[in-house]
C-alpha cells in the first residue's frame, strides 16, 4: 500500500477532459424546469441586446435623416421599456442561478462525504487527512463558476454570437466576413495555450492539497511541535510548500493570462478588416452612416462574448483538474461492502472463529501480517494478545470488525463468515475501544450517548433513545460519573474536539461509558487502560469488569497485570500466535509469554 505524504503530490487518475465535463454537467439536469425558464429569460434578455443597434441604425438613418422627433420619442419610450425588461429577467435568472448552482455543489460534496464514509481504512492510511479535505472543501468550491456561467455566459454567448454573425451577414457579407477572418487564428491560438495550462492547473491543484495537508497535520500536532521546540522547522517546511503553491499558481495564472491579450488582437485586427474593406473595397459612399454605426455596434456585441467565451473556457481549463480529483475519489472502489445478498447479522452470542486467515496491507504476501492463523472463541471467553510491537494483534481485532478483509481464509461469527453479512448490523455488536480516545465537539451527553443513535453530536435530538439513569449508571460504573459532575455543567459541558480541555485518563473514562451504554456483545480493548495512571486504573477496573461479564472480549495490553484474568492469553509473534493459554499455563510453560512476563516484572522479582 503506496503511502502518500504531506510533501509528496498525489497521483489522480487522468480522463478525457470532453467526459469530465459532461458527467459535471450530469448535476443540472435534475434541474430541468428551473433550467428552461432561465433559458427563456435569457433570451429575453438576448433579444433585447442584439434589437437594440437596429434601433440606433433605424434612429440615425430614418427618424434623424428625416427630422421624425415624433419617431424619435417612440423609440425612447420602446428602448426604455426593453431595459426595464431587461433589468427584471436578469434578476430573475441571476438568483435561479445562484441558488441552482449553490444546490448542486451541496449535491456533490454531500455524495463525495457519503462516499468517504464507505472507504475503508486502507483508503484513509494511504494519504493524510488534510488532502481529503481539500477534495471536499476547496475543489467543490471550486466548480461553482464553471456551473453558474456555463449556463449563464456559455448558452447567452453563444446564440449572440450566431445572432450576430446572422445579422451581419444577412446586411452586408463582405463586411461580416471581413470581422470574422481572424476567428480561426484565435481558436488555434486558445488551443495550444489551454493544453500548457491544464497541466499547470493540475499541478498547482497538487500544491495546494500538500499544503492543506501540512497545515492540517501541524495544528493536529501543535502539542508535539511545542513541546520539542520544533516551530522553526515546521514553519521552514510551511514556507517551502507555501513557495510552491505560490509558484505554481503564477506559473499558471502566466499561460491562462495570455487568452486575453489574444482575443484583444483579434479584435483590433477583426475591426481594422472592417473598416478597411467598408472604405476601400465596398466604398464609403455605398454605406450608410447608420449601418456603419450598428456594424461597429455589432462587432462590439460579437467579439464581447467572444472574449467572455475565452475568459469562461479559461475558467473550465483552471477547473478542470478540481472536477478530476473529485470524480477520483467518488471512482475509488470502497473494498468492504455489503456483498450481493448479504444478509443481517441476528444478535450474536459471541463465538469467533478465524479459520485460516492470512492477511497482508499491501498487495504483496511476502509481507503479510498475518499467515494461516486459526482459532476459536466461545461465547462470554475472555481472550489477551500480547506480543511484540507490530506483531498483528490490532490487526486481528481489526479484521473481527471487518475494517479490513483477510486476504485468505475467513473470520465467522455465531459460524456466519462476516463478509456474507451486513456490515452495519456486524458493527453495531462490536465495541471497539483504543487508546487513541476520539471525542466529538459538543457536550460530554451526547458523546456518551453516540453509540445509540444515528445522528451526530449536536444535532437537536441525538440523544433521546438514551435515558439519563441509563447514561449516569454507565458512568458511575466506570468511575467517570464524579468528574463529569464536578464540571461546569455536568453532563451538558460542552468540550472540544478530541476533548482537549480534558485530561487523556478522563476521555478514557468517557469512552469506557460509551462503549458500555452501546452495549456490544464483542467488545475490543486495544491499549484501552494505557493512558489512565495506576490509581484510576484501578478504580476502573471493577468498571471493566462489569462490561466484561456476559460478553466475548479481546484485549490488547502491554501491561500485562491487567490481563492475568483473561481465560486465554494468545501471543501473537511471527505473523502467528505462537503460544496460547491461561496465565497459568503459559507461566509453567515457561516460553514466550514467561519471558515477556519476567521482563516486565523483573525489577519487581528482584
Amino acid at each position: 500500500m503506496a503511502i502518500n505524504t504531506a510533501r509528496e503530490d498525489e497521483t489522480v487518475r487522468e480522463g478525457s477532459k470532453k467526459d469530465t465535463l459532461l458527467r459535471l454537467y450530469c448535476y443540472l439536469l435534475s434541474y430541468k424546469k428551473e433550467l428552461i425558464e432561465i433559458m427563456l429569460l435569457l433570451l429575453i434578455t438576448l433579444t433585447v441586446t442584439l434589437g437594440s443597434p437596429l434601433l440606433i441604425e433605424y434612429a440615425v438613418d430614418t427618424c434623424v435623416a428625416n427630422s421624425d422627433v415624433r419617431g424619435l420619442l417612440r423609440l425612447a419610450v420602446i428602448a426604455l421599456l426593453a431595459y426595464v425588461v431587461y433589468l427584471v429577467c436578469t434578476r430573475r435568472w441571476m438568483v435561479k442561478m445562484e441558488d441552482i448552482t449553490n444546490r448542486i455543489l451541496l449535491t456533490i460534496r454531500g455524495s463525495l462525504y457519503e462516499h468517504l464514509q464507505t472507504l475503508s481504512l486502507r483508503f484513509f492510511d494511504s494519504r493524510p487527512t488534510g488532502k481529503i479535505l481539500s477534495r471536499v472543501v476547496g475543489d467543490v468550491n471550486s466548480l461553482k463558476e464553471v456551473l453558474s456561467d456555463s449556463v449563464t455566459k456559455l448558452f447567452p454567448d453563444l446564440l449572440t454570437l450566431i445572432g450576430v454573425a446572422v445579422i451581419m451577414l444577412v446586411k452586408n457579407w463582405m463586411l461580416a466576413m471581413a470581422a470574422l477572418v481572424m476567428l480561426p487564428v484565435l481558436f488555434g491560438c486558445m488551443f495550444a495555450i489551454q493544453t500548457v495550462e491544464h497541466k499547470r492547473w493540475q499541478i498547482h491543484r497538487k500544491k495546494s492539497s500538500n499544503l492543506n495537508a501540512l497545515i492540517h497535520e501541524s495544528i493536529s500536532g501543535i502539542r508535539l511541535i511545542q513541546s520539542f521546540d520544533a516551530e522553526r522547522e515546521k514553519q521552514e517546511e510551511f514556507d517551502s510548500s507555501a513557495t510552491e503553491f505560490s509558484d505554481s499558481w503564477i506559473a499558471a495564472v502566466r499561460i491562462g493570462d495570455l487568452f486575453g491579450p489574444f482575443v484583444e488582437i483579434a479584435w483590433g485586427a477583426g475591426s481594422f478588416l472592417l473598416y478597411f474593406i467598408g472604405l476601400r473595397v465596398v466604398g464609403g459612399d455605398r454605406i450608410g452612416v447608420g449601418t456603419f454605426i450598428a456594424f461597429s455596434t455589432y462587432l462590439g456585441m460579437f467579439w464581447n462574448p467572444i472574449r467572455n467565451l475565452a475568459s469562461f473556457y479559461n475558467k473550465i481549463v483552471t477547473n478542470i483538474s478540481a472536477a478530476e480529483r473529485i470524480f477520483d475519489i467518488l471512482d475509488t472502489p470502497a473494498d468492504i461492502t455489503d456483498h450481493e445478498g448479504a444478509k443481517e447479522l441476528p444478535p450474536v452470542q459471541g463465538e469467533v472463529c478465524f479459520e485460516n486467515v492470512s492477511f497482508a496491507y499491501s498487495d504483496a504476501l511476502e509481507k503479510s501480517v498475518l499467515s494461516n492463523v486459526s482459532f476459536t472463541v466461545k461465547p462470554g471467553e475472555r481472550i489477551a494478545l500480547v506480543g511484540p510491537t507490530g506483531a498483528g494483534k490490532t490487526t486481528i481485532v481489526n479484521l473481527i470488525g471487518r475494517f479490513y478483509d483477510v486476504v485468505s481464509g475467513c473470520v465467522r461469527i455465531d459460524g456466519q463468515d462476516i463478509r456474507d453479512v451486513k456490515l452495519k448490523s456486524l458493527r453495531s455488536q462490536v465495541g471497539m475501544m483504543t487508546q487513541d480516545t476520539f471525542l466529538f465537539t459538543g457536550t460530554i451527553r451526547e458523546n456518551l450517548c453516540y453509540g445509540r443513535q444515528s445522528d451526530l453530536p449536536g444535532e437537536t435530538g441525538s440523544a433521546k433513545e438514551v435515558s439519563d439513569e441509563e447514561m449516569i449508571a454507565a458512568a458511575k460504573a466506570v468511575n467517570a460519573h464524579d468528574f463529569i459532575m464536578a464540571l461546569e455543567n455536568g453532563y451538558d459541558t460542552v468540550i472540544s474536539e478530541r476533548g482537549g480541555q480534558l485530561s487523556v485518563g478522563q476521555r478514557q473514562l468517557l469512552a469506557f461509558a460509551r462503549t458500555m451504554i452501546a452495549n456490544p456483545r464483542i467488545l475490543i480493548l486495544d491499549e484501552a487502560t494505557s493512558s489512565i495512571d495506576t490509581h484510576t486504573e484501578r478504580l476502573v477496573q471493577s468498571g471493566i469488569e462489569t462490561m466484561l461479564r456476559g460478553r466475548t472480549s479481546f484485549t490488547i495490553a502491554h501491561r500485562l497485570s491487567t490481563i492475568r484474568n483473561a481465560d486465554r492469553i494468545f501471543y501473537v509473534d511471527g505473523n502467528h500466535i505462537l503460544e496460547a493459554g491461561s496465565h497459568e499455563e503459559l507461566m509453567a510453560k515457561k516460553g514466550y509469554y514467561w519471558r515477556l512476563y519476567q521482563s516486565q516484572y523483573e525489577g519487581e522479582i528482584a
